[in-house]
């Protein structure tokens, strides 16, 4: 089995849990014997490419020559949506630059001459991510009419134009893969352009991959997506030997650690309230909030409201080892999350045996057990949640034991043999051939 898959990010070079499950899967889909061509934006040269080949949508020559001029436009005109952000370089553009050094306008000529040109990606989430996505899009065109592949898998909204263009091109099931809708980023102050891109992408699909049941209920009930087509497949967490990252506590109370961005989708604020409660309850506390967002400035004034100034600690956004020391450091680990999809860092903290408490809106509470689990809402439940794991030790106990050989069990390899078996039922059922 050979699959073209996109995604805009792939470790190192990370922004949260999507590049981490990217990274993950493949190596869960590489044990199966599954051939995978992953196109990224932008590649550094440092990536780990032993389960993949990764190539650097900025390396690619768009080329005229690649297809049919007329007809390639004909099929990627799908990607005008809402106010024409996709595409976001027009037929008439692209013709004017890639023509700029051939005299004569005639569109016989341009369709004779070989034209190419190269779109230089940053790969980030900055203002020009809207051109960067549709201009990813042309070169999954260009790459899908040249590469021989069985699959198109497509990860988050940022590839979905592409991975439609590359479906268009080469008449190959495209499957997309969902870690996260715009509901989950947003709440109800959606962006309709990237909900439009959503809800596009899916309907396009012959299969939608959605990493939870929760998810999977989203993409059903508010993208209008028929239920036969959405499938579910947990995410897992990466087996790997813990380094030997020892951390030297420098203060005598026990740490409660939030790690993640901090917007409205993780409920950091709601981490905040109860560490009010628990500190009217308790002095010998101190709470971590590691992470960046736009909602910083805002929680930094609600602790000194609180006068929780001296007991909080903001760390900025952690990565690689650092993560490893906070959570050597760490006494409860806690998810408040408004909408998540999954959230793989719970199971990053139980494999450093740091009992959890967790979200019931969360898809990761879907597959585990040995985790304390509240509705984000409920700050008191929240915070009876965390005191009693700082204060029961046989409660901790229990969950450190079996908590860690729960995580275990939860492997790529199992998630990849989920994604194998949807690989193997469009391409048998050939859903995804010339209609």
């Amino acid at each position: 089995m050979k699959v073209l898959m996109f995604g805009w990010e792939f470790p190192p070079h990370i922004t949260g849990g999507l590049g981490t499950a990217c990274f993950g899967l493949t190596k869960g889909l590489a044990h199966h014997g599954v051939e995978i061509q992953f196109v990224v934006p932008k590649a550094y040269g440092d990536e780990d490419e032993a389960s993949v080949r990764l190539v650097s949508a900025s390396n690619v020559e768009f080329s005229t020559g690649d297809v049919d001029f007329r007809e390639f436009w004909k099929k990627v005109t799908y990607m005008e949506i809402g106010s024409n952000l996709i595409p976001y370089v027009s037929p008439e553009a692209f013709k004017k630059m890639a023509s700029a050094n051939i005299p004569g306008k005639d569109e016989d000529l341009l369709r004779e001459k070989v034209l190419k040109t190269k779109f230089q990606f940053s790969g980030k989430y900055g203002t020009d991510l809207m051109a960067e996505v549709s201009r990813y899009a042309l070169i999954a065109g260009s790459l899908a009419g040249n590469t021989d592949f069985d699959v198109i898998h497509a990860h988050d909204w940022l590839t979905y134009p592409a991975g439609v263009a590359a479906k268009k091109i080469s008449w190959k099931p495209l499957i997309v893969h969902i870690h996260a809708t715009e509901f989950d980023r947003s709440g109800k102050n959606i962006n309709q352009n990237v909900y439009e891109i959503e809800r596009k992408g899916m309907e396009e699909a012959d299969r939608v991959i959605a990493v939870s049941n929760f998810t999977r209920d989203i993409v059903i009930e508010k993208y209008g997506i028929p239920p036969e087509k959405v499938i579910t497949v947990h995410n897992a967490i990466e087996p790997a030997e813990l380094n030997k990252t020892k951390a030297t506590r420098h203060v005598k109370e026990k740490v409660v650690t939030f790690l993640g961005r901090l917007t409205q989708q993780k409920g950091p604020e709601y981490f905040v309230e109860a560490a009010s409660l628990i500190l009217k309850k308790d002095r010998n506390v101190r709470f971590v909030m590691a992470g960046t967002g736009d909602m910083l400035d805002g929680l930094v004034r609600r602790v000194a409201e609180l006068g929780l100034g001296t007991k909080f600690h903001f760390t900025g956004f952690l990565k690689g080892a650092d993560v490893d020391k906070m959570f050597c450091l760490s006494d409860v680990f806690v998810m408040p999350s408004v909408s998540e999809p999954f959230g793989l860092v719970p199971l990053e903290a139980m494999r450093h045996d740091v009992p959890v408490v967790i979200s019931k809106q969360s898809g990761v509470s879907e597959v585990l057990k040995n985790a304390l689990k509240v509705d984000f809402w409920d700050i008191r439940g929240l915070a009876d949640a965390i005191y009693g794991l700082l204060h029961y030790k046989g409660l901790v106990n229990e969950f450190k034991k079996h908590g860690k050989q729960e995580v275990e069990l939860l492997k790529w390899n199992k998630a990849a043999a989920g994604v194998l078996e949807v690989y193997q039922d469009v391409v048998t059922n050939s859903v995804g051939s010339r209609q």
